[in-house]
């Protein structure tokens, strides 16, 4: 090889290099974002606002459609001893609501039916089992009455002992029976409750999602009728 050619070289390597380091993390990150766009585009049609009259107030929730007849996954604390429930699709249609089914314990998971004119789109179960701290996730909810808004986080925890995955996407009033969700549109968590020392003024970034595995055999147990029913 000859000179001129060796003096070529390290230029165009350093082009190469300053080219990849330069453009390369703008591309991925334009890849990320429309994984999470599609992912919100895949999963919000199966989502569900909630709203129900209980005793002493409106409760307000999230709800994840499970079947195209119209059952809808939910916490037990949004729709408990509910006098009436409304619910409304992403489309926009609004029904009534029914409790079919509680499980009273910690899992705080409910079964609510509506009867819809037209099949449902209905969302898509994970393996919980599967989760890893550091994990992408992404959880869609109504917080605030503010319908179908998306928070993006990680698994911050797993908390084996009281059977909780704990999340920093943003979880607020709302949110309670919404999806927490992997990057391949599988709902992995129901979400329950965030951390709140300060009563609700603020969201520090520590929520709690049930695994999902609990609302499988959860509806399981309905199936078999071996489970609390109204």
């Amino acid at each position: 090889m000859n000179k001129t050619k060796q003096g070529l070289i390290l230029p165009i390597f350093l082009l190469i290099v300053t080219f990849f380091s330069y453009f390369m993390p703008e591309a991925m990150a334009r890849s990320q974002d429309n994984t999470y766009s599609l992912v919100y585009e895949q999963v919000t049609p199966s989502i569900v606002a909630i709203e129900a009259n209980l005793e002493q107030g409106v409760s307000s929730g999230t709800g994840c459609i499970i079947s195209p007849d119209g059952v809808i996954l939910t916490s037990l604390h949004v729709v408990n001893k509910a006098k009436n429930i409304e619910i409304t699709t992403s489309s926009g249609k609004t029904y009534k609501g029914k409790v079919v089914a509680l499980l009273r314990d910690k899992n705080d998971l409910a079964l609510v039916k509506i009867e819809p004119k037209e099949p449902l789109q209905t969302v898509k179960f994970g393996d919980s089992e599967n989760v890893r701290v550091g994990e992408e996730v992404l959880a869609i909810g109504n917080p605030f009455g503010f319908r179908g808004t998306l928070t993006i986080g990680i698994i911050s925890r797993i908390d084996y002992q009281r059977k909780k995955i704990q999340t920093d996407a943003a979880i607020n009033p709302g949110c309670s029976g919404g999806p927490l969700i992997n990057l391949n549109g599988e709902v992995i968590g129901i979400n329950q409750s965030i951390y709140n020392p300060d009563n609700n003024r603020s969201n520090i970034g520590i929520g709690f999602a049930v695994p999902v595995n609990y609302a499988k055999d959860f509806i399981a147990m309905v199936k078999n009728k071996n489970v609390v029913s109204r």
